[in-house]
């Protein structure tokens, strides 16, 4: 997952991460990042094939806003909003 220069996010998949930050980085990604330059890899996760991929990205682009948020906040700030007991 990117998060582009306005703030947005984009899910994509593929098989090769750098290659493809790289090529978003060039802006020569997709359309909507291009438009939104520079992006910020927040979130990969590996998935065992394809079509693992193709689920968990499906499955991420249905997830709200704030659900995404909270999925790439970072470690220590997750952690902090655990109840303590």
């Amino acid at each position: 997952m990117l998060r582009c220069r306005d703030g947005t996010l984009y899910t994509g998949a593929t098989n090769d991460l750098e290659r493809r930050l790289a090529t978003h980085g060039r802006g020569k990604g997709a359309a909507y990042t291009r438009a939104r330059l520079p992006v910020t890899l927040v979130w990969s996760e590996p998935a065992e094939d394809r079509s693992a991929a193709l689920r968990r990205e499906a499955a991420l682009k249905r997830l709200s806003r704030t659900e995404k948020l909270r999925l790439v906040r970072p470690a220590r700030a997750r952690s902090q909003a655990r109840p303590r007991g």
